[in-house]
């Protein structure tokens, strides 16, 4: 899907703070809500949450609209608790809320040709289990579109706005099929297409709307694209099955004369390129071939004239835009080194919206003016009262890992006045495949700016960003090789005058939290201490566990438990089962209603690992999923890392 006013949200959210402040005059220490459950976890003092408040006022804004017919956006960014639907009428005008939930809405779209609605997103708890709502703006009245019940996803408009396609598991449980419906009717919602797996979802109408552009999403490695007949159902491969090679395509949408493909593909090369493949013969044209780095996302102007692409280079977002006639790059103007995302054009083509974040600005909405080349930017959000120019900026770092091959990440280093070798973090990504991209840190600029703590973003092998080889490098039987690159970096930081090899705390979320539990069974005589966020503490328990419609997904990148051999090696390899060489604290935190890495995979590693005597720290919320969202949460967990960090890592 391209898919009370602010005074309100900001009295809102002035109590919220005045209301922390009063818990803080109140008692000395802060009180968790009853929705977290706490152990192992020491007093927080009061006097912490009113020293580190700056450092839990930033606000972030992202493009998710344009109004089809007048230039104004939708936005989501956060007054209350939690982020919510934001009307914008004008460059750095008022931010109107339109939504008022105690669960975030991240993703909304206008109706495409009147915008007099939207269709936005949001789910309970965060068990991702999404419904679909429309909201009125002449009414101001929210209507339910799906069942209540399964998990929706998607939402690709129509060109006459008459319709939309959404897939949903309501059938199954497990299967993504495609229904269709007019929002304007909730009444004709209805079953269009019956598939199999998890992992499909509709990309583009198009320009007749007599088909919709599908994927079918295998694994990160291999996808395919169909068309789906948008009256009777039916489904056509486009991109042939059975290929020596295995290819991705991550994207795609029909040329405004509805005779080709603009799609992202790694086809014939190590990385994602962007393509034109023509309908009737299926060859491939390639667009991109003078960037040795992933295309990741782009956009196709109303007329088709013009089409936006951001490719990421080591890890820095950079926009382009290629003339469709001649296929030629157009200059633009420089923006600030950071991410580009959210990248949608506005029907007079003339204006591409997008999100903008950097290591010293918090990610807001912008525009450009592809004829005059004039940049605007549509919010400006608070940081606390910070000065975020003196905020430290990344340094891309590299090193040599068992194999010889080269691994890389971005280091932030405190202020110069800390002096001495510096103890540091090592934050590892989830997905696997994923990458840590320079962005603003938020809190975690406080570990920086205030304890004098430098920060490591590792991209160890499985990380997207570097070619479709290196993508596999930890697939299956090689899991333990990424553990491995995490060893060479505590080498490679030996070897630094500034840092301090015997002061390291190794963290991180989804798979980044199995990790750092690997590390700390691996290398537990290398580091201090480890924090596992949402992490996987045993693969096969996981694999069994986590919900259906994503288990077959998670098995090509994993492998597959069923499997005598592979069930063996990833029991042998899980930490789990290694718990006994933990000797160092640990600190886990989980969400009770988390679908992908179900609540189990923290509750036994904190039982085994008390078992063995050693500290433990827990914290779990029953109204979060696959991390915090709620800033009551996000801030109580804040403060226990903190408090995790001065007892294991400064002292």
């Amino acid at each position: 899907m391209k898919f009370l006013t602010r005074f309100v949200a900001a009295v809102l959210a002035v109590f919220l703070i005045s209301g922390l402040m009063t818990v803080a005059q109140a008692a000395d220490t802060i009180t968790p809500g009853d929705n977290l459950v706490v152990e192992g976890i020491p007093p927080i003092p009061a006097s912490l949450a009113q020293t580190v408040d700056r450092y839990t006022q930033f606000r972030s804004a992202g493009m998710l609209s344009w109004h089809p017919q007048r230039r104004e956006i939708l936005i989501t960014t956060r007054f209350g608790d939690v982020p919510q639907i934001h009307r914008v009428a004008a460059p750095l005008g008022s931010r109107q809320q339109m939504t008022f939930f105690p669960e975030p809405v991240f993703r909304a779209g206008y109706q495409p040709t009147k915008g007099d609605y939207f269709v936005f997103s949001k789910d309970i708890g965060g068990n991702e289990f999404s419904q679909l709502y429309r909201y009125d703006f002449a009414s101001g009245d929210v209507t339910l579109l799906t069942d209540g019940k399964s998990r929706n996803s998607g939402g690709v408009w129509s060109n006459q706005g008459d319709r939309m396609i959404y897939n949903s598991t309501r059938r199954t449980g497990k299967d993504n099929d495609f229904y269709i419906i007019d929002p304007a009717n909730p009444k004709s919602d209805r079953l269009l297409a019956q598939v199999e797996g998890g992992g499909w979802g509709g990309m583009n109408w198009s320009p007749d709307d007599r088909q919709l552009l599908l994927m079918e999403f295998v694994s990160v490695n291999e996808s395919y694209l169909w068309t789906l007949d948008t009256n009777t159902g039916e489904k056509k491969l486009i991109t042939p099955k059975g290929g020596k090679e295995k290819v991705s395509y991550q994207g795609g949408v029909f040329s405004k004369d509805g005779k080709g493909l603009y799609v992202v593909t790694d086809r014939e090369s190590e990385f994602q390129r962007l393509a034109y493949i023509d309908l009737a013969t299926l060859k491939h044209t390639y667009l991109t071939t003078q960037i040795p780095w992933d295309v990741e996302e782009f956009d196709l102007s109303e007329d088709g004239k013009l089409l936006a692409y951001v490719s990421n280079e080591d890890g820095i977002g950079v926009l382009h835009l290629i003339d469709t006639a001649t296929n030629q790059e157009k200059p633009l103007p420089k923006l600030p080194i950071g991410q580009v995302s959210g990248i949608t054009w506005h029907r007079n083509n003339q204006d591409l919206g997008f999100t903008l974040v950097s290591a010293r600005s918090t990610a807001d909405a912008y525009s450009l003016n592809v004829i005059t080349n004039k940049i605007d930017r549509w919010t400006e959000s608070e940081t606390g009262g910070l000065n975020t120019a003196n905020f430290s900026e990344p340094e891309l770092v590299r090193w040599k890992s068992f194999d010889g091959r080269t691994i890389s990440g971005f280091l932030y280093r405190p202020p110069a006045k800390f002096e001495g070798k510096r103890p540091v973090i090592i934050n590892i990504h989830g997905g696997p495949e994923a990458q840590f991209r320079p962005s603003f840190l938020g809190r975690n600029n406080y570990y920086l700016n205030e304890l004098g703590v430098a920060i490591l973003f590792p991209n160890v092998r499985g990380s997207t960003g570097y070619g479709k080889t290196f993508l596999q490098l930890d697939n299956g039987f090689l899991r333990e090789d990424s553990v491995k690159d995490i060893g060479a970096l505590l080498d490679w930081i030996a070897t630094q005058p500034t840092l301090d090899k015997d002061r390291i705390l190794v963290t991180g979320g989804s798979y980044g939290g199995y990790m750092s539990l690997a590390v700390a069974t691996n290398y537990s005589d290398r580091i201090r201490a480890a924090i596992n966020i949402v992490g996987i503490s045993n693969f096969v328990s996981f694999l069994e566990r986590t919900e259906s419609y994503r288990r077959d997904l998670r098995r090509v990148e994993y492998g597959d438990e069923r499997d005598p051999k592979m069930r063996e090696f990833l029991l042998r390899i899980s930490p789990l089962n290694n718990a006994e060489k933990i000797r160092k604290p640990l600190f886990v935190i989980h969400g009770q209603n988390d679908p992908r890495v179900p609540l189990n995979e923290a509750e036994q590693i904190v039982r085994t690992v008390r078992n063995n005597g050693i500290p433990v720290w827990y914290l779990m919320a029953k109204d979060e999923g696959h991390g915090f969202s709620k800033k009551r949460n996000v801030d109580f967990q804040f403060y226990s890392t903190i408090m995790f960090i001065k007892e294991t890592l400064l002292k």
